[in-house]
């Protein structure tokens, strides 16, 4: 895979790449958008990202932020040989399928962040999906950003304008624009996890419900399927982000530290309620499983009841029904009112019993 890579930038270097339009280009359909950023002020693109990116680190003071969508090869290796990208950070952000993670390669650093979104449903049911999940892959350099998404989720559209109308954070450069993207993701957790917190509430109220069903079970494993999933999206990022908040890193001056440190609090903050919704469904699963429980020991007193109350006319019967020549009460006239009565009282007593005792 690295090899092909390499042959694909290799081909690639001899090529002129044109991204001047900000969502198609003869580089493929995967370019959301590309622009060039100086002092902090956006730039009209006037050539190639290439000339962009020539004036860039002529001027020396901004950077071109390129972002991609599900590339192919052939894309990301032109996009690699124009921005001297390396190529196993390439092939894991072609790959995709990768764990949060900020490493350095060279004098630029590749993170990884899973995406998350909440999956809208009018009614939760055993089968509904509740969390959606993508990734997205920052390359940063000395003057440029490239952003690579995978998945429907983490669309950096807002995030962009929302950096391009505060020139003072664009102004200190790819490393602001890291920072915003990772508050950006927690942010959407946090978002996931407040829908997440309806859903467990909705199933908590259903348990303890005066006609709660016996069908609550599958709902609330669904829920624990759906939160294992968030988790493994949510957890591993915590590593990355304290590398990024105390650790000298490319691209990442002393002085955005302390932000990454803000995002790693929230985070932190965050997996705590993840582990809560956790023990919480384990509660509600646990007493669901007894209230299920109680209702079998109900219906098995009311079955033992009735068996109780069927056993004395069964014995009667059986009695009777051996056909002795010399029985009590065998010729008497009121002998078969008798016994029908004998055994009506002693059914009644026996249900007046057990109304007592609560089994009926």
């Amino acid at each position: 895979m690295i090899r092909s890579i390499r042959r694909a930038m290799s081909r690639a270097i001899h090529r002129t790449v044109d991204l001047s339009h900000p969502a198609r280009s003869p580089l493929g359909s995967s370019v959301v958008n590309c622009v060039s950023y100086e002092d902090g002020v956006r730039q009209p693109l006037t050539g190639s990202p290439e000339e962009a990116l020539r004036r860039v680190r002529r001027s020396g003071r901004g950077f071109v932020w390129l972002g991609l969508h599900e590339p192919d090869q052939e894309e990301l290796a032109r996009v690699a040989a124009l921005f001297d990208l390396h190529p196993v950070a390439v092939e894991s952000a072609l790959r995709g399928h990768q764990h949060p993670k900020a490493e350095p390669y060279g004098k630029g650093l590749f993170a990884v962040f899973r995406t998350c979104g909440y999956v809208d449903h009018e009614q939760f049911t055993a089968t509904s999906d509740v969390v959606d999940t993508g990734e997205l892959m920052v390359f940063t350099g000395d003057d440029f950003v490239i952003t690579v998404r995978h998945g429907s989720h983490g669309s950096l559209g807002p995030l962009r304008e929302a950096l391009e109308s505060d020139p003072d954070r664009l102004r200190q450069g790819p490393a602001a624009v890291l920072h915003a993207v990772a508050d950006r993701m927690v942010d959407a957790y946090l978002d996931v996890a407040d829908a997440v917190q309806r859903d467990i509430d909705a199933v908590e109220t259903a348990v303890f419900s005066v006609d709660a069903g016996r069908g609550e079970a599958g709902r609330i494993y669904q829920l624990k399927r759906e939160l294992l999933e968030f988790k493994r999206a949510v957890a591993p990022l915590d590593r990355p982000l304290h590398t990024l908040a105390t650790r000298p890193m490319p691209t990442v001056p002393l002085e955005i530290q302390p932000y990454f440190r803000d995002v790693a609090g929230h985070l932190s903050r965050l997996n705590e309620q993840l582990a809560s919704f956790d023990s919480l469904l384990d509660s509600v699963l646990q007493a669901h499983l007894a209230q299920v429980t109680v209702g079998q020991n109900e219906d098995m007193r009311k079955i033992t009841a009735w068996a109780a109350i069927v056993a004395v006319p069964t014995m009667v019967c059986g009695m009777y029904g051996m056909n002795f020549s010399h029985m009590p009460e065998l010729r008497w006239t009121y002998g078969y009112p008798f016994a029908l009565g004998l055994m009506a009282l002693a059914c009644f007593a026996i249900h007046r019993g057990f109304r007592r005792n609560g089994w009926l």
